[in-house]
């Protein structure tokens, strides 16, 4: 016997009550299927969301670091006068060698900034003090830029270095008046 002929052979009563719940099956069925398909789609957001605010935490962070390089070489920027000048800041480092002699070059522009550069010869020094005269200028409270940078070691002397250095002062550029 097929279930169709059992199914007709039940009273009317329970037919309705069978087809109630068949119907409430189906229904349940649709309402699961259209639920399940909102969670895949809520849950693709989600995961969206998060890429979202990882990539964004990530660019907040490096915000952060260039806004602290930034505030930083602008304090530094701030610490340098119209008379400042490399001559003078290798003055202040104090350290000579055998002889020193100092070239100005011709510095860049830049928007803001400008460059006062020059070419540095030392003789007979160390390798300590080439290492503290280029902490010093690199930690220095102004702010300067070692573009070029040649060590030879003495004929004479192996254990002491010639140094040229090409050092550019960044300083402020003038402000115009519009």
């Amino acid at each position: 016997m097929s279930l169709r002929e059992r199914f007709n052979e039940l009273e009317p009563a329970v037919r309705l009550k069978a087809g109630y719940c068949i119907a409430a099956l189906l229904l349940l069925a649709i309402v699961y299927s259209a639920l399940h398909d909102r969670i895949v789609r809520l849950e693709k957001k989600r995961v969206s969301r998060e890429a979202d605010l990882t990539e964004m935490m990530l660019l907040k962070q490096r915000h952060r670091e260039a806004s602290a390089g930034a505030q930083k070489l602008s304090n530094r920027l701030s610490a340098v006068t119209a008379e400042d000048s490399v001559a003078k800041l290798i003055e202040e480092i104090g350290i000579k060698g055998n002889s020193s002699q100092i070239k100005p070059l011709k510095g860049e522009e830049r928007p803001g900034i400008v460059e006062d550069a020059a070419e540095v010869k030392i003789e007979g020094l160390s390798a300590n003090e080439m290492v503290n005269l280029l902490h010093r200028l690199e930690k220095g409270v102004k702010p300067v830029v070692i573009k070029k940078a040649n060590l030879k070691t003495r004929y004479d002397d192996p254990a002491r270095l010639d140094v040229t250095l090409n050092i550019a002062l960044l300083k402020p550029a003038p402000q115009e008046n519009r």
